[in-house]
């Protein structure tokens, strides 16, 4: 039975009604919880961060191939009995490198995006088929917790893996972010001014793939790409200042990480992935909403002063 359905018949009724504060007592006081908000936040952040340098570099069709690799990846791994967290890390950070070595200067195009996609969704089919078959996925849900994320079952050897993993992609990120950016804006210039353009490439797609494994687990497979674009997408709009937008990214993920989460913890009823990407859709939808009635507003102004 999912752990917080288990929890929520043994009176939550009741505690909500006692107050907020006593809600918030509950939360820390649960285990399963308690990983689910810290290692989320992690997870959120490097999404946002990774994310942000996703959308700017026209990257997203990248993200999506990710997500399936994510997918074929685990069940690869559940069909030969190994540890899926062992497939889905070591699948995405090795595809998303070898896309960066079939593209141009360690950005994937579309072309290698979309061969890699059709041929990694034919494996996938390929371990779908031996796992469901075999005496160990008889049930499948291994299988649907990939597609959809399981946040609320990590243990804690998961919790502390996975935001372990991704609190370095973010220590990596804002070490990488000024010159990336430059990489990202003007790759000619950049290069003549002895960027390692390449290199830069190939560890940003690296750092994406690592996020896309952790991700999975959070809101599954099939809505990794939410995640990664929405919250950048917003902040892009919200703001054109580049860093201010990179920070901007990973605090809407953070709160749609957050915010997700506690509406399964109000309504049992709604998957955690769900409610995660309902919250950063909206904000996405908002952000055009404002950042549209912003650049009306400023084209009415007049051109700006120099």
């Amino acid at each position: 039975m999912n752990p917080i359905l288990a929890w929520h018949a043994a009176g939550l009724a009741g505690r909500i009604a006692s107050g907020p504060l006593s809600g918030i007592a509950d939360i820390a006081g649960q285990s399963f919880l308690r990983y689910a908000f810290l290692a989320g936040a992690a997870i959120a952040a490097a999404s946002g961060l990774v994310g942000y340098f996703m959308v700017l570099r026209s990257q997203v069709f990248t993200g999506d191939a990710l997500s399936h690799v994510a997918f074929t990846g685990a069940l690869a791994a559940l069909a030969v009995g190994a540890d899926l967290l062992i497939g889905l890390y070591a699948t995405c950070v090795l595809v998303a490198l070898a896309m960066a070595a079939l593209g141009t200067r360690g950005h994937a195009d579309d072309t290698v995006i979309g061969s890699v996609l059709s041929w990694l969704l034919g494996l996938g089919a390929l371990f779908l088929t031996i796992y469901t078959t075999s005496s160990t996925g008889a049930n499948g849900t291994s299988g649907v917790n990939v597609l959809f994320g399981t946040i609320f079952g990590l243990s804690a050897t998961q919790a502390i893996t996975d935001s372990a993993v991704t609190l370095g992609v973010c220590v990596a990120m804002v070490v990488i972010a000024r010159p990336l950016l430059f990489a990202s804006l003007d790759e000619a210039v950049a290069s003549a001014r002895r960027v390692p353009v390449r290199a830069l490439g190939f560890v940003y797609l690296g750092l994406v793939g690592v996020t896309a494994a952790a991700a999975t687990q959070a809101v599954g497979a099939l809505l990794l790409l939410g995640l990664l674009a929405a919250p950048a997408g917003a902040a892009q709009r919200l703001t054109s200042r580049p860093f201010r937008a990179l920070w901007l990214s990973a605090g809407l993920a953070i709160f749609s990480m957050w915010s997700g989460l506690l509406i399964a913890y109000a309504n049992p009823r709604i998957p955690p992935s769900f409610g995660i990407l309902s919250v950063a859709t909206g904000i996405y939808l908002i952000a055009i909403l404002f950042g549209g009635a912003s650049r009306r507003s400023a084209l009415a102004g007049g051109p700006a002063r120099t």
